[in-house]
């Protein structure tokens, strides 16, 4: 009982919470920018490249020829599918891009709260302090 106790405890603080939250979002989030990449990024891309489809860019380790990677895939034929790793590179750029624009944006919003609240009673009396010892 004390262990049920415990655990629930520990999933109401806010930070447990907070953090499953921000998982399910980035695992969401995920999928959206996989879909973005494959589905609306890439092809265009293809199609400026002759039709080259990303995804089926591979090199073949057994030294047989796989037109698409699925192919290889249903021989069970070991494979490098640099494409996949091309587009995998991809969505790690996005997300990293979004991430780094969210944070920004929370650092100045997090500023602008901070001036606008004043400086806090450690930062006055740090100042009372030096100022004193300027006297």
């Amino acid at each position: 009982m004390a262990i049920f106790q415990e655990f629930r405890k520990f999933i109401a603080r806010g930070n447990v919470v907070d953090l499953a939250v921000g998982v399910i979002i980035g695992a969401a989030f995920g999928k959206i920018v996989s879909s973005l990449v494959a589905d609306i990024i890439m092809p265009p891309i293809g199609l400026l490249l002759k039709g080259v489809q990303f995804t089926d860019l591979l090199i073949s380790l057994n030294g047989k020829t796989y037109a698409t990677l699925l192919e290889a895939q249903n021989e069970g034929a070991p494979v490098i599918a640099y494409g996949s790793f091309i587009n995998a590179c991809i969505q790690f750029v996005i997300v990293a891009a979004c991430v780094f624009a969210i944070v920004k944006v929370l650092n100045t919003v997090y500023k602008q709260e901070q001036k606008a609240a004043g400086p806090t009673k450690t930062e006055t009396l740090l100042e009372e302090i030096r100022d004193l010892l300027k006297k």
